[in-house]
């Protein structure tokens, strides 16, 4: 046994390997055996997240830029890196821009130095305002190019464009996903996104800020599904690139899920309505007929058994004396915070 888990290590580089979801991924991968390569430049991940794999034999921590490039030996790429929540993405969004183009075209260009195989992380947001419920992989979309999400939107676009011109033009073996939304414990506290949102203020006794009339949908994937759908998509056969959807087709409104979230933690916030922002989806749910099929996966985490698991980790991390994003979240306050 021993003996074949050292013929299938693998050295696999994760970008953006201290976020939220690459964190969890670079724990899967060690826990499968494989030597991990983690890169980060810390703009929106957090060592906080990483630092129980630090001294971990199998594991390297690469603080580094992907608009810049990078020479390493590795077997696979993750490449994960890219601001993924609007409060983020929109801080600056030509870097955002940067991250999805440049970040694509050196890590295609590794990829292809080593003849090494590329798991691109696209997203939902490659849809826009869907005209078409729910999405199939080979719907284009209703993207906005010149709108305030255009930066996040445009430039996972373009790298997908650019992971399948690399593949017909230079034969590299890529895999694409697009995530649709995903929760669980190490969100970012204040990331604007809707679940983190409403955790945080239900535990602090906020008002629960709800943009628009609240009847907007979104399905929410826990991190652990998410990250067995990314391996079993990495590991299938060569000629299965992508697009693929990955997320929960259960579909919940923006009233429901703050229902859910209150009751949970038996708060007493109250519900406050906001103005919906520009180009914000008024649904999102993705048909995963491809992935069920290809990979046979499909999330098995009920959104109530996701929602307490991470509902515990905001407590303990809210309750954190030295937490240094709890203090910054006092100080810029959550009635700010970005669209979901």
């Amino acid at each position: 046994m021993r003996d074949r888990q050292m013929r299938d290590r693998k050295t696999v580089l994760v970008t953006g390997g201290a976020g939220f979801l690459g964190s969890h991924l670079c724990d899967r991968l060690i826990g499968d055996g494989h030597d991990v390569l983690c890169l980060d430049n810390f703009f929106t991940g957090s060592k906080r997240n990483i630092e129980h794999l630090i001294g971990h034999r199998r594991f390297e921590l690469i603080r580094h830029d992907v608009t810049f490039p990078l020479y390493v030996e590795v077997d696979e790429i993750f490449n994960l890196a890219c601001p993924a929540s609007p409060v983020h993405y929109q801080h600056d969004p030509v870097q955002t821009t940067k991250t999805s183009v440049h970040g694509a075209i050196n890590m295609l260009g590794l990829a292809k130095r080593l003849g090494a195989r590329i798991f691109q992380s696209s997203t939902s947001e490659v849809y826009g305002d869907p005209f078409m419920h729910p999405q199939t992989e080979d719907y284009w979309g209703n993207v906005n190019p010149i709108g305030p999400r255009s930066c996040y939107d445009e430039g996972k676009r373009c790298a997908e464009t650019l992971f399948f011109d690399y593949h017909r033009q230079h034969g590299l073996e890529i895999k694409v996903a697009r995530i649709f939304n995903t929760y669980g414990p190490r969100m970012h506290p204040n990331d604007g996104r809707v679940v983190s949102n409403f955790i945080v203020q239900a535990l602090k006794g906020l008002p629960i800020t709800i943009y628009g009339d609240g009847n907007q949908t979104r399905a929410f994937c826990f991190v652990d599904d998410m990250i067995e759908g990314f391996v079993r998509l990495m590991d299938s056969p060569r000629e299965i690139t992508g697009p693929i959807n990955l997320g929960n087709p259960g579909e919940f409104s923006m009233n429901e899920l703050a229902l859910l979230v209150i009751d949970l933690i038996g708060s007493r916030s109250k519900i406050a309505y906001l103005p919906l922002p520009a180009d914000d989806p008024k649904q999102r749910r993705p048909d995963i007929t491809r992935a069920k099929t290809l990979l046979a996966w499909e999330p098995e985490t009920m959104l109530r058994d996701g929602l307490q698991a991470t509902i515990a980790y905001f407590d303990a991390l809210l309750s954190s004396d030295d937490d240094v994003d709890e203090r910054e979240t006092r100080k810029s306050g959550w009635a700010a915070a970005a669209a979901h």
